[in-house]
């Protein structure tokens, strides 16, 4: 119930207020679970693209957020992403980062929709960067399909409507699923992972038409990661290696 009272306003904000619309939604299945793969520009991504389609979208949180345990503020937001059914994600990494995936793997199963953004956060100059291995884990845990989803022009403008900032006709691209069926089961192994996580960053970049580049996104952001090590490690595609031999 409360994930559509939000939804209006959303809806109402990025589609007659910034103008954006969709393309490919028919490839988004109807019913059954489902991932959204998205590359991430904007801070609005996160409310553009599920107001403007149809299903209903659930995105994992950090865990920490469904704590509510500083302050009031903390407390508005837990209750908020519990109300329109988010589920929490633990970030720590390693063995724990896939433990964490449980419930959102539980909701796909379920049949609902689940929306990643595999770079792990947004991107610092609008380039696409290397995925996280987290949605080829969650795809071979579920052999649920993978929607690419290219995500252009919803880089905010500086405009703002009181504290709203603006963006000026934002488009949400859902292009032809990604079927990883024939390795379901398979999320521990390193190499399919990596594999089925380069190819789903591919089919985002065929829709965005961004610059790749073989590397996190917070390297950039955090790392101090220099121009020329970025121009050495920026390719025509991620990854491009043949798909492994499915298991008997």
């Amino acid at each position: 119930m409360w994930y559509a009272v939000f939804k209006r306003p959303f809806r109402w904000l990025s589609k007659w207020g910034y103008r954006g619309r969709t393309e490919g939604e028919e490839n988004v299945p109807r019913e059954g679970g489902v991932i959204l793969a998205a590359n991430h520009v904007s801070a609005i991504d996160t409310y553009v693209m599920p107001a403007l389609m149809r299903r209903q979208v659930t995105f994992p949180a950090k865990a920490e957020l469904f704590a509510g345990d500083r302050g009031l503020s903390s407390k508005v937001v837990a209750w908020f992403l519990k109300a329109v059914g988010q589920v929490p994600l633990d970030r720590s990494g390693g063995r724990a980062s896939m433990d964490g995936l449980g419930p959102i793997v539980a909701a796909v199963k379920e049949g609902s929709v689940a929306g990643i953004f595999p770079e792990g956060t947004r991107s610092p100059d609008g380039r696409l960067y290397k995925g996280k291995t987290g949605v080829a884990r969650l795809a071979l845990a579920t052999g649920a399909p993978v929607v690419p989803v290219g995500v252009v022009d919803t880089k905010v403008t500086g405009k703002k409507l009181g504290f709203i900032p603006w963006a000026d006709h934002p488009v949400i691209r859902f292009g032809t699923p990604l079927d990883f069926s024939a390795y379901a089961g398979r999320e521990e192994d390193r190499k399919l992972v990596r594999w089925v996580t380069d190819e789903i960053m591919a089919a985002i970049q065929e829709l965005t038409g961004q610059t790749y580049v073989d590397a996190y996104a917070t390297s950039i952001k955090y790392g101090g990661m220099s121009d020329e090590e970025v121009a050495r490690r920026t390719l025509p595609r991620p990854g491009g290696g043949p798909a492994p031999e499915p298991r008997g």
